[in-house]
């Protein structure tokens, strides 16, 4: 029997960015220099084949430090921690390696610099989101206002409206945030924003990317875990700019073809904790079912690389 025909549009880029890939590497570099086990606080980044796949290198995931025994090696996730993460450890004397993102990493330095300069910080995230609780630790209880919707800023209730700054977490949606900040600016004009964007390059290229396919699209499918942030806002982005079947899924297990049938496009993207191999299983199930026809959508070339601590490049 014949297979239908489909097209796949295939999102470029997608997956892997640069501070997850140095995260990963971190843990892979942290077990052999050290050996089994290493601990990690709080999933390295979220993804359950990634973090499946450490743990069988020789990775412990705990969700806090004192759940890790002070003589073995811990690591800090991709998200970031708060300050006291760190202080907790060097008082038990821990190896500890931070594989807190550089862009993470950047808007805690922005936060402690405007700190400095005596102005409190609104924080434009999510509630419990690791990277908000990590950014939102850089400083004492009060310093940092958390900021959800647009709805929420004429609820933020200041020190003094004059000395004000805003900091975004790093995985937000951009037309979103774009709308946040526009209220904050109309409520606060003092308010004082980064000297660059907060939302990393591969959440923006990435939504980017979603945005020029998802017209063309019947359904999208975006693969990432459910816990992640630039995965979830990859669907919602692909739903605002006109694609209405847009679904998560972890890998092509998830997939419902029900509610697929009689489609005659799909886009297919990956955030950015989601390795490829499980982009090509997508792909191979959708070979599978139907006459396939492949179309990159390219947006954007990354080449971004960030080195790993110098800790794990000397010697043991």
């Amino acid at each position: 029997m014949a297979k239908p025909p489909l097209t796949l549009y295939l999102a470029a880029p997608r997956g892997f960015c640069a501070g997850v890939d140095r995260a990963i590497k971190i843990v892979e570099m942290a077990i052999g220099k050290w050996g089994a086990p290493v601990y990690v606080r709080h999933e390295i980044v979220h993804n359950k084949y990634v973090v499946d796949g450490l743990r069988e290198k020789g990775a412990v995931f705990v969700e806090e430090l004192d759940e890790c025994p002070a003589d073995r090696p811990v690591i800090f996730s991709a998200h970031g921690v708060p300050k006291a993460v760190p202080a907790a450890a060097e008082a038990r004397n821990m190896i500890y390696v931070d594989a807190t993102c550089p862009l993470v990493s950047k808007v805690h330095i922005e936060a402690a610099r405007h700190s400095e300069n005596g102005l409190q910080m609104v924080m434009i995230g999510h509630a419990g989101h690791p990277e908000t609780l990590g950014t939102m630790g850089q400083l004492p209880e009060g310093e940092v206002l958390l900021v959800e919707t647009v709805a929420d800023v004429a609820k933020v209730a200041p020190r003094d409206p004059e000395k004000l700054a805003f900091i975004t977490q790093t995985t937000l949606s951009v037309d979103d945030t774009a709308g946040i900040v526009a209220a904050l600016k109309a409520r606060f004009p003092a308010i004082v924003g980064p000297h660059k964007e907060d939302i990393c390059y591969a959440t923006t290229n990435r939504q980017e990317s979603v945005k020029a396919m998802a017209p063309k699209c019947d359904a999208i499918l975006v693969i990432g875990a459910p816990n992640s942030s630039n995965s979830r806002r990859l669907v919602e982005v692909g739903r605002t700019a006109g694609c209405d079947y847009a679904q998560l899924v972890q890998r092509a297990g998830d997939i419902d073809w029900r509610a697929l049938d009689g489609i005659g496009s799909i886009g297919i993207t990956a955030g950015a904790s989601a390795p490829e191999v499980l982009v090509n299983e997508v792909i191979d199930a959708f070979e599978e079912r139907y006459d396939l026809t492949v179309e990159r959508v390219e947006t954007a070339i990354e080449n971004v690389e960030f080195k790993v601590p110098r800790v794990l490049r000397e010697p043991a």
